[in-house]
């Protein structure tokens, strides 16, 4: 491939407005201003055809180091700052790591790496280096424990959801309460650099009710999160203040208490959930205000195939990852090419519905439960904003489920009696009996991991 071929993110810093950011809670630089600078101790030119971990602090400088070794470095591999460094050793001979860029440089010295670069802000006047290499997007998959996969994606394969799409009209501005480090986020600031918008970037530890009103400052238009990111927002009273046009949700299973209630705090916008995994890609998005999706999209269209095995959602198209990185990397798909994606649907009448992770189910005497199938009852009741489903042992049936759910509203914390009945009369209406609470606690929060998913472990 000619370097004449390769599409790089830095070909559309010019596109669109003049006015385009990136900003976070501290700086702004515009997207006009990367095109001319760099971030990076060194020359850019330095990490051609080099396989590069990338390790900073802030959304922001790991946005703009993105787009100046795009094209450039032979491969990226995108660190959280949450990462378990006692994987650092083998993530970095799996990726094959030969340079770091990070403004932490002694969390990597004594891995024994001799090119240790640091990045950070001012952006000061630099030389782009020549777009030479179809750089290879190395991510990290954010599982609940134990040593993360490496997943490898092209660029092509990242914006194979975003090139065409017309949603991201009129300069938008976007944010994103995920990590752009991490694939939902990823997508969020691709979109932004690609459809000539500009994109407001979440802080970590910043407080939900200072984001939103940053968010509202700004001016933000579309913006997306998990379902676990907008039951913590839409308990925050700043919520008000906020009208963003576009909401999407990704990440966990959008049941329809989430949708409902994110309609009645945006009545005018845009409000969907979309399909997406970073082994998967972006599979589909669902438009109706309703949980599950449609029978219809099981089987080809607009490129995309996917089917129903043993209950487990497959899917094969050109957005999925193209490996596992690794020296003991696993096969990404089966035979025939197609992603097991882990989460399990039920089809009811002409809809596929998600009850949740192969991997997360509760046994009670023999029978499965899904937690997300029950808190999805739970949720339902009016006063609970969110909840979560656990199990407890049992002699008798190895196990019991349990629940903790958080109040709508500090008005109902003198009612717990009156609402845990109610709760267990709505279970007990929708689901078998080995599937209802034995116990409901009511809690002031529920944990949510680095990844904007509920936290299951704690």
């Amino acid at each position: 491939m000619s370097p004449r071929e390769i599409v790089a993110l830095r070909h559309y810093l010019i596109s669109g407005p003049d006015n385009r950011t990136l900003s976070d809670a501290t700086d702004e630089v515009a997207f006009a201003d990367i095109a001319h600078a760099s971030c990076l101790g060194i020359e850019p030119s330095e990490l051609a055809g080099r396989s590069v971990l990338l390790s900073l602090s802030t959304q922001l400088v790991a946005g703009i180091t993105m787009i100046e070794l795009d094209g450039v470095a032979r491969r990226m591999l995108l660190c959280p700052p949450d990462v378990d460094m006692n994987y650092a050793a083998d993530l970095i001979a799996d990726a094959e790591i030969d340079a770091i860029v990070t403004d932490t440089p002694e969390r990597w010295r004594e891995l024994g790496l001799d090119t240790v670069v640091t990045a950070s802000l001012p952006l000061h006047p630099a030389a782009p280096a020549a777009v030479t290499h179809a750089t290879s997007w190395l991510m990290l998959t954010s599982g609940t424990t134990g040593r993360p996969k490496i997943v490898a994606h092209t660029l092509a394969a990242l914006t194979g959801a975003i090139v065409g799409d017309t949603v991201a009209k009129d300069a938008p501005i976007w944010a994103t309460f995920y990590d752009i480090r991490r694939y939902g986020g990823l997508q969020i600031f691709l979109r932004a650099v690609l459809g000539a918008g500009s994109m407001v970037l979440s802080t970590p530890n910043e407080a939900i009710g200072d984001h939103l009103a940053r968010l509202t400052a700004r001016g933000v238009t579309h913006i997306s999160g998990t379902p676990s990111h907008w039951r913590k927002a839409l308990m925050n009273p700043a919520i008000g203040s906020f009208r963003p046009n576009y909401v999407r949700l990704s990440g966990e299973i959008a049941d329809q208490a989430v949708l409902d209630g994110l309609r009645n705090a945006f009545p005018d916008a845009s409000i969907g959930h979309a399909y997406a995994s970073t082994e998967a890609g972006v599979g589909f998005a669902v438009n109706d205000g309703r949980e599950g999706f449609p029978a219809s999209l099981i089987g080809s269209t607009s490129g995309i195939a996917m089917k129903v095995a043993d209950g487990s959602l497959r899917i094969k198209s050109s957005r999925t990852a193209h490996t596992y990185v690794g020296r003991s990397a696993p096969a990404l798909t089966d035979a025939d090419g197609f992603v097991d994606t882990g989460d399990m649907v039920e089809l009811r009448d002409d809809r596929y519905y998600f009850v949740g992770r192969r991997d997360g189910v509760i046994n009670v005497g023999g029978l499965k439960v899904h937690p997300e199938e029950v808190e999805a009852v739970i949720n339902q009741h009016p006063s609970v904003r969110m909840s979560r489903v656990r199990a407890r042992r049992s002699p008798i049936t190895g196990a019991l489920v349990v629940a903790e759910a958080v109040l709508a509203s500090v008005a109902d914390a003198g009612r717990t009696g009156v609402i845990r009945e109610a709760i267990l009369a709505n279970c007990r209406a929708a689901l078998p009996p080995h599937k209802v609470p034995t116990a409901i606690r009511f809690v002031q929060q529920l944990d949510v991991t680095a990844s904007g998913k509920l936290a299951r472990h704690a």
